[in-house]
């Protein structure tokens, strides 16, 4: 999850995802707390046995409601109960923060603000003191236990624990909770400042219980799965019940739930298409359509919904979803990204930046890949341009960059940063290495690649001030190694503002590549299908990621079982999983739609290079 993430407090409930489940699964989807605490008690064969009991959770998983109710069921059954709060296991703070100290490095310089870090590469039982374990859990002497917080169904936990219950929050909750000072580190006692907060929790914390949530589902360890998003409330689920939801799921075409994001440069574009309220924010600048990392998947389970992170989802139901090489090439993680950058009627352009390679990102970051993007423009409005590498000069713009952080003196980018004129339809690819900005007045869609964090390196903002008046901060050091300035007007139209090359057409439609480069393992396609026309597409064994960017509507469907289906509407991004075969796209409504179509290319590899490949583990 990304520490820059902070989202609006508003939920997009359009993108429910509506499957066929077996009859009387949602009756067993519990949501009064009373009945969590006893079906928890009784599934433990209480009473006559002493039980121990573990609660564990995503950071930003609270844990009070739970507790209480568990014991006011185990007091009403006559049971004497003990809870153990992990944070009188965890090792001290100073101990945990001599562990994590290298993952947080501290250079101004580098890192004005201090965003950045190094993946915290061990697990959650590095922070856990086995000895305080032992003396508070060897020999249970109440009948019930309840052990609770993150850690507590840890491996070096388990042999003291009879059942296993985990409580799930999505993304954006979890950052909420931490804006609102109700989340605090591993082994913190109060909250830092929330950019500190979310930068450790980015680098360790969230990393490790990722890793731990992973070991749980993919091992079958859990007795129950609870979703806590909402506060002091549940909704639990056994865990043959979680599988059987997602077993289903992974057979249909599927839609994550949107995220909405403010920022300085933010336009109107969303909130006109989708008819947001205007009360939410000033204005809109990203939407996480389907940031893997960031977002969830709602799920109708006939009277109830259950909001579910989309990466225990990819956790669960990887292969089914990305195919067996997918999810060896890339660890398990979904590889692309999908957000929308709103600069439509907005006050200025994204700032000029660039991305790393994958050597910059591992040896800096201990990362898990490079991180490319690439822009398809969707709707323009007056003057629209995309930029996009250097016209030349590059070394007296970076001059005139570093001038402009110090003194505030303005730079003239456009004699120095090539333009293109946004054109709906167009696709600019961005590898990493390539200075580019979204230009002012225009909706685009960015696809991005593996890279699960965001590390952008701004290199000229235009002098602008956040929110708090605060300059925005500049990354010029990191920019310096990365910039590759050999990419002038001539290399940007060879190789990443490719001309539409017609790949297939019929009556029914016409199917151009838009943007494919060796630099990048995706591509991608636009798909122009007439009023009521239709178009069959194939996985070849792994998905492929749809997104309706001009028109009304269209139903995609697996075309040997046509119920596996899903209705998206215009800006609408969906997933075809690789468990369908072959799927079909039917134009609906009464226009003709143009459908943006993204895959892995042929024979991709995620490694430029073995020597790469060996170290960064072959992960």
């Amino acid at each position: 999850m990304s520490f820059m993430f902070k989202p609006l407090a508003y939920d997009d409930m359009r993108a429910v995802n509506r499957i066929k489940l077996p009859e009387g699964l949602c009756q067993r989807v519990l949501e009064d707390c009373g009945d969590i605490a006893a079906h928890i008690l009784h599934a433990g064969g209480l009473p006559g046995k002493k039980t121990v009991i573990g609660v564990d959770g995503y950071i930003g998983a609270q844990f009070g409601a739970l507790l209480d109710a568990i014991e006011t069921c185990a007091s009403a059954m006559g049971l004497s109960f003990r809870s153990v709060d992990m944070r009188r296991i965890y090792k001290t703070k100073e101990e945990i923060d001599r562990l994590t100290a290298k993952n947080l490095p501290e250079d101004r310089e580098e890192d004005p603000v201090l965003l950045f870090g190094r993946l915290y590469k061990g697990t959650i039982d590095d922070f856990l003191d086995q000895e305080k374990a032992a003396v508070l859990l060897k020999e249970p002497s109440q009948d019930v236990t309840v052990v609770y917080g993150h850690g507590s169904c840890a491996a070096s936990m388990r042999p003291y624990l009879d059942r296993l219950a985990y409580i799930d929050v999505t993304p954006k909750v979890t950052v909420i909770r931490a804006r609102e000072g109700k989340v605090v580190n591993i082994g913190d006692t109060i909250p830092r400042p929330f950019p500190l907060l979310m930068r450790r929790g980015y680098f360790v914390d969230f990393e490790v219980e990722v890793k731990l949530r992973r070991e749980l589902l993919q091992q079958d360890l859990l007795d129950f799965y609870l979703l806590g998003n909402e506060e002091g409330r549940y909704q639990m689920m056994g865990a043959q019940d979680l599988e059987q939801i997602v077993d289903r799921l992974v057979k249909y075409p599927f839609r994550a739930k949107p995220v909405y994001l403010e920022g300085i440069w933010g336009g109107e574009f969303i909130r006109k298409a989708r008819r947001l309220p205007k009360d939410i924010a000033e204005n809109i600048a990203w939407i996480f359509e389907f940031i893997p990392m960031e977002v969830s998947i709602v799920v109708d389970l006939g009277e109830k919904l259950v909001d579910i992170p989309f990466s225990t989802f990819v956790q669960k139901k990887g292969v089914e979803m990305m195919g067996q090489h997918c999810v060896d090439e890339f660890d398990g993680y979904f590889p692309i990204r999908f957000n929308y950058d709103d600069t439509w009627h907005s006050n200025g352009n994204m700032s000029i930046q660039v991305h790393p390679d994958e050597d910059f990102v591992i040896e800096q970051y201990d990362e898990f890949g490079r991180q490319d993007e690439a822009y398809y423009v969707i709707a323009t409005g007056h003057g629209a341009r995309t930029y996009c590498g250097f016209k030349g000069r590059a070394e007296e713009f970076i001059q005139l960059a570093e001038r402009a952080e110090k003194e505030g003196e303005a730079v003239d980018y456009q004699q120095y940063i090539h333009s293109i004129e946004s054109i709906p339809g167009r696709q600019i690819m961005l590898p990493a290495g390539t200075v580019h900005a979204s230009g002012r007045n225009q909706f685009i869609l960015e696809l991005g690649s593996l890279t699960i964090g965001s590390y952008t390196y701004k290199i000229y903002d235009y002098n602008r001030k956040d929110k708090d008046g605060k300059l925005r901060p500049i990354h010029m050091k990191n920019a310096k190694k990365v910039l590759r300035k050999e990419r002038d007007p001539a290399w940007v139209e060879e190789n990443v503002a490719i001309a539409p090359i017609c790949l297939q057409q019929s009556g029914d439609y016409t199917e151009y590549v838009v943007g494919k480069t060796d630099l990048m393992y995706y591509e991608t396609h636009r798909i122009e299908i007439k009023t009521h026309g239709r178009y069959e597409g194939k996985n070849n064994g792994q998905f492929t990621v749809l997104t309706v960017v001009d028109g009304e509507q269209i139903r995609v469907f697996s075309r040997s079982d046509p119920g596996y289906a899903y209705t998206a509407d215009f800006l609408d991004v969906v997933t075809v999983p690789a468990s369908i075969e072959d799927y079909v796209i039917e134009a609906k409504g009464y226009q003709p739609v143009v459908v943006h179509k993204t895959i892995l290319r042929d024979g991709y590899t995620r490694y430029k290079n073995e020597a790469y490949k060996a170290r960064s583990g072959g992960r």
